[in-house]
């Protein structure tokens, strides 16, 4: 299995948005975060050519992260999970990977539970050791199911180069 993980896009100013009396959970992309989001998935459709599961975080700002990877892959669609909210225990979050083995899951989340998921799933430490920009991606490979410790770090891309693939 191959895990693509890929931190949501530029978002509203969380400080401004508070202001609007909203949740945090539905803070949305700026126009700019989804311009520079849809030039960055052309790019990483280049390096990573399919994806067969994509996930994203339950929050709005990874869903419209998501729904952009899904137009770019022509994927039928997202899939949501509770585990790739910011606030989630690691180890809760790999249990619940565990049920996929085979091809290529893209989940979609936030920081900084991506740059400590990508650490521990490599070296089985918590610690935020790789650190993914706004719309940034990283590639682990598991030779079984996904456990800490057990990925093979195979790139970590932040998303001005992901962009430059794009042509």
């Amino acid at each position: 299995m191959q895990l693509l993980v890929i931190r949501h896009a530029i978002a509203e100013d969380r400080d401004v948005f508070a202001a609007s009396g909203q949740s945090d959970a539905e803070r949305p992309l700026t126009a700019e975060g989804a311009r520079k989001m849809r030039r960055a998935a052309r790019g990483l459709h280049h390096i990573v050519p399919a994806i067969d599961v994509l996930v994203s975080s339950p929050l709005t700002r990874a869903n419209e992260t998501a729904e952009i990877l899904r137009r770019e892959y022509e994927i039928a669609c997202i899939e949501s999970a509770e585990a790739l909210q910011p606030d989630v225990a690691l180890d809760d979050v790999v249990a619940w990977m565990a049920k996929y083995r085979a091809g290529v899951v893209a989940i979609v989340g936030h920081e900084p539970q991506l740059g400590r998921l990508v650490t521990y799933l490599i070296s089985g430490v918590d610690h935020a050791g790789v650190e993914l920009k706004k719309g940034g991606a990283s590639m682990i490979d598991f030779e079984g199911k996904p456990e800490k410790g057990a990925g093979v770090l195979r790139w970590s891309i932040p998303p001005g180069r992901l962009r430059d693939f794009a042509g």
